[in-house]
């Protein structure tokens, strides 16, 4: 596997090239987020690694300009610890995945050969489900025609469920897909964040199955 890190800390570009390396990837590095937006848009590579705070393009300048190209690379954010705000706006702007710094060499390996898995898969700006729209790239939502505010969580879970829709996600792959694998947030938040959901999109619209998990339905079907 191909990966690309554009990272501008000399000494952690160095150990993710060693340990990626060690690993069996082919990596080539980058310092800043032009020469990384150049790098994968040719498209030579599986799976990008990408700091958000880069020099002449941040992280998500990157993933918002290869998103906007239809360039449909894998992409791992690498964000700030206990960056929020970092980690929704990544999100935000078509990254697949984040990690907070300082984090697991292994669950990074992990998550690579994961999204690697998965490919560049092209995904449609929107995502729309029974009247329900989602445009991932600027948080815009719409219910039947009428505009919804979504704070970043929502818009994150709101997101994993529509390119889920019909199927059951448990709450554990909630929390992973939303807060991260890492996250010691207690699985209990994920019914906090579908109560919000469901009072701004409509109670129909995501289902309980007790013991199992939630799943998005149209509730005029």
């Amino acid at each position: 596997m191909r990966v690309l890190v554009v990272e501008d800390d000399p000494r952690l570009a160095e150990v993710l090239e060693t340990g990626l390396t060690a690993e069996g990837f082919d990596v080539d590095v980058v310092h800043d987020g032009a020469d990384g937006f150049w790098q994968a848009r040719e498209g030579a590579h599986d799976v990008v690694v990408l700091d958000v705070l880069l020099p002449s393009l941040d992280g998500y300048q990157v993933a918002r300009r290869l998103r906007s190209e239809r360039v449909w690379i894998p992409i791992l954010m690498l964000t700030a610890k206990d960056g929020e705000h970092d980690e929704a706006g990544g999100l935000d702007v078509g990254a697949d995945d984040y990690l907070r710094k300082p984090f697991s060499f292994v669950v990074l390996i992990a998550r690579l050969r994961a999204l690697a898995r998965r490919g560049s898969t092209p995904r449609p700006r929107m995502l729309s489900h029974g009247g329900l729209v989602l445009d991932p790239e600027s948080g815009e939502c719409t219910v039947d025609g009428s505009p919804v505010s979504l704070q970043p969580r929502e818009r994150a879970l709101l997101e994993v469920l529509l390119r889920n829709r019909g199927r059951v996600l448990s709450k554990d792959r909630l929390v992973n897909a939303v807060w991260g694998l890492e996250s010691s947030t207690d699985t209990s938040v994920v019914e906090v964040y579908v109560s919000f959901l469901r009072r701004k999109l409509g109670a129909g619209r995501i289902q309980t199955l007790r013991g199992l998990g939630y799943r998005l339905v149209d509730p005029d079907a």
